[in-house]
């Protein structure tokens, strides 16, 4: 049996898991009929209650989700970071722990497991925990490249997590100490080459404006060598790769990733991920800086003629 909710600002809501569990599951959906199935049944065994946040979904999203017995809320979408962020401060998250997932996004069944154990373990000096992630492009895991393991904050304490404040590529981040999980989950990032391609589009846009505009003042990871995963990645790519001319730095992060960390294993499906994501997204997205430099600095030389 369920009770009915009613959450703060949402535009649509239906009934929610009655009780609370140690864990929250968060699922972003729009259009999601394909992968939320999946999505689903990879939380079989998974001490929690399920809760999605919809951007609008006119296909039977949100018929599987209602058969799933998830708590369902409809949200206008900007950008990821908001998403999430809208989801902590206005959904019913009362469990002891939250993790945030896509509906792209599959728990192994051994991480199913860690997390379980992790939870009921409550080790009181930790506040939040990474997540391996496995990407698979077109059926195949992409193990090569310097793309596995890549790791992401996804899974921390009620109330001590955030999203950052970033138009692409906002993590997470949680005030105290954070640890590892030795498991991994999966990222079904393309399933058709035109659904990636758009996404991408859209995504090179919004990364070449924070590259534009530089970091912001709160609410942003922090670059640093000797920080976690994602703050290494993060110097990495503002103060190294940020550094490089453009249009040759695309070319030079694809033949680090294609050669010299051995993307050429994955296979054809290797070829493309690599080329695409390390390479054409890029290189995108420094048409992007090309374009709105010049753009911006006509305009201003208008507004002073």
């Amino acid at each position: 049996m369920t009770e009915s909710a009613s959450f703060s600002g949402a535009s649509a809501t239906t009934a929610r898991p009655a009780g609370t569990k140690p864990l929250c599951v968060v699922i972003l959906t729009f259009n999601e009929e394909i992968n939320l199935p999946q999505c689903l049944r990879s939380l079989a065994g998974l001490n929690c209650d399920i809760f999605v946040v919809d951007s609008g979904s006119t296909d039977g999203t949100l018929s599987i989700a209602e058969a799933a017995n998830a708590a369902i809320a409809s949200h206008p979408f900007e950008n990821y970071g908001l998403q999430r962020n809208w989801a902590i401060r206005n959904m019913p998250l009362n469990s002891p722990w939250t993790l945030h997932i896509d509906a792209d996004e599959r728990l192994t069944p051994e991480l199913v497991t860690e997390i379980n154990q992790t939870i009921a373990a409550d080790p009181q000096d930790v506040q939040g925990f990474m997540l391996r992630k496995r990407t698979y492009f077109l059926g195949r895991w992409m193990r090569h490249g310097g793309h596995y393991p890549s790791f992401h904050l996804r899974l921390f304490r009620n109330g001590r997590g955030r999203c950052e404040d970033r138009l692409y590529d906002q993590h997470f981040m949680v005030d105290g100490k954070t640890a590892v999980l030795k498991h991994d989950y999966i990222d079904v990032v393309a399933s058709t080459l035109k659904s990636w391609s758009i996404r991408h589009i859209r995504w090179a846009e919004m990364e070449a404006q924070e590259m534009i505009n530089g970091p912001g003042q709160t609410d942003q990871v922090t670059a640093s060598l000797t920080g976690d995963k994602i703050s290494q990645i993060r110097w990495l790519r503002s103060k190294f790769y940020g550094k490089w001319p453009l249009f040759v730095r695309p070319f030079a992060y694809w033949a680090y990733r294609y050669f010299l960390r051995l993307g050429f294993l994955d296979g054809p499906e290797g070829l493309i991920f690599h080329f695409l994501q390390g390479c054409w997204f890029r290189f995108l997205i420094d048409c992007n800086i090309f374009e709105q430099t010049r753009l911006s600095k006509h305009s201003h030389e208008d507004s002073r003629s």
